[in-house]
């Protein structure tokens, strides 16, 4: 393999690391490592390097986004302003049935250049036709971890053909696309699979050493219904079914208790905020704050598309330092800088890379993005994180690297043909609209 080195001049970077958050200078990126960062030339580092100008832009690590289902993209704007499990039953759910592998492909390849264009460079999906949601992130250059999500509300037969395609997805697409690609395996919800069906999916998953991923106590109705059903809140009912005891992430934890708290604390499941979705769907306000405090590592999803209805990580950044704010009364719930860490270092935790992703540190993969600073809602210049939290938006976003590849140069897509893409998307909608 060729070896490529760069080099950035005279940026600011915002390097997420608890020793020096904020450094002006130099970065060096050797193949996909980041080999240094400083305020001092870099010297020898550098010999050979092809030099990138940091003046105007300040760079950070690649944003990351712990819950989607990308393909929903072509449900944007279907179906707005309801109930959750109405909106799921009566429209997502009927027009997700009719997705091919083509649908899935250009709806994934849709939210793929969305979050590429916003900053985001690794992504959790959760969803069906996952090779096809596999191919796309191996030719756009992102990182994602990947699942064929299980719904069990079907025959026994059919719950086995999907669990096997699901064991199958893993064992073709883990460590794939020069390790860019993970998987993992997912049983939907406690409320659309059998505890008999989560207890043969984690089991899979012990054999096949991979993480799980569930949706988990979003709505108070859930959380009713797993109580009526099996006589628990769905946190003690998915600890009970052992599905706790492989690495976990779950998504949304909307409505949860003290001990519930308590308890994914002690299993070390991280949980995925999904702030816009929740508000859209009026699931509630996770509560995030008292998670932090018990020492449960919470990242940040968008969810679908159709939930949200975009795919910016920086919204979601803003949202989570604002909204515990106003629900809680007091300013310093999530201040600034901790927001920042949801959608960076933490989001690197809770997909198991936290030594890979989520900082620029000597040793990381070179995962980051280059905001540009020239702009109005950056002046005057006094704090820079508190910028990206309550000013910036993906719009800013102007270059990205993911292992140390340019896949995002002048707010351009390198590898993915941006008016194909939405041209396809646009026809797999308009297929879908006139069949449904």
């Amino acid at each position: 393999m060729t070896m490529t080195k760069w080099w950035i001049e005279g940026g600011i970077f915002v390097t997420m690391t608890p020793q020096e958050p904020v450094v002006k200078g130099h970065l060096v990126v050797e193949n996909d490592r980041i080999v240094y960062i400083g305020a001092e030339h870099p010297g020898k580092l550098a010999e050979g390097a092809s030099r990138i100008s940091g003046s105007g832009l300040v760079f950070m690590p690649g944003l990351i986004n712990t819950h989607g289902h990308a393909a929903m993209s072509l449900l944007r704007g279907y179906a707005d302003d309801m109930v959750l499990q109405d909106w799921l039953q009566t429209k997502i759910w009927p027009m997700e049935g009719n997705f091919t592998d083509q649908d899935v492909y250009w709806g994934s390849a849709l939210s793929a250049l969305e979050m590429l264009k916003s900053g985001t460079t690794a992504f959790v999906d959760m969803y069906d036709h996952m090779n096809e949601v596999a191919k796309v992130v191996e030719q756009s250059g992102m990182r994602a971890v990947l699942t064929r999500g299980v719904i069990g509300l079907c025959p026994e037969d059919v719950q086995r053909a999907k669990l096997e395609e699901a064991v199958r997805f893993v064992q073709e697409w883990n460590g794939k696309a020069d390790g860019r690609i993970m998987t993992m395996m997912s049983p939907h919800a406690p409320y659309t699979c059998p505890p008999a069906y989560i207890e043969q999916i984690v089991q899979a998953a012990h054999d096949l050493d991979v993480p799980l991923h569930t949706h988990m106590s979003e709505t108070a109705a859930e959380v009713e219904q797993n109580v009526r059903d099996y006589g628990s809140r769905p946190v003690e009912h998915l600890d009970k079914l052992g599905l706790f005891s492989r690495p976990s992430l779950v998504a949304h934890a909307v409505h949860l208790n003290d001990d519930e708290i308590a308890l994914l604390a002690e299993r070390g499941v991280a949980v995925s905020h999904n702030a816009a979705s929740n508000l859209k769907l009026a699931s509630g306000i996770a509560r995030v704050p008292e998670l932090l405090k018990a020492g449960v590592t919470v990242s940040l999803g968008t969810d679908g598309a159709a939930s949200n209805n975009n795919l910016d990580i920086f919204d979601e950044i803003r949202l989570a330092a604002l909204i515990h704010k106003g629900v809680t009364g007091d300013p310093t719930a999530v201040p600034a800088l901790e927001a920042l860490r949801l959608g960076t270092v933490y989001g690197a935790r809770a997909i198991w890379q936290q030594d890979q992703i989520g900082m620029l540190q000597v040793g990381m993969k070179a995962d980051m993005i280059a905001l540009d600073l020239d702009q109005p809602q950056f002046y005057p210049r006094t704090d820079i994180v508190s910028h990206l939290v309550y000013a910036a938006s993906g719009r800013d976003v102007r270059h990205v690297w993911v292992n140390g590849v340019q896949v995002l140069k002048d707010r351009k897509a390198v590898l993915l043909d941006e008016e194909k893409i939405m041209a396809e998307a646009q026809r797999c909608y308009e297929r879908l609209t006139n069949k449904v």
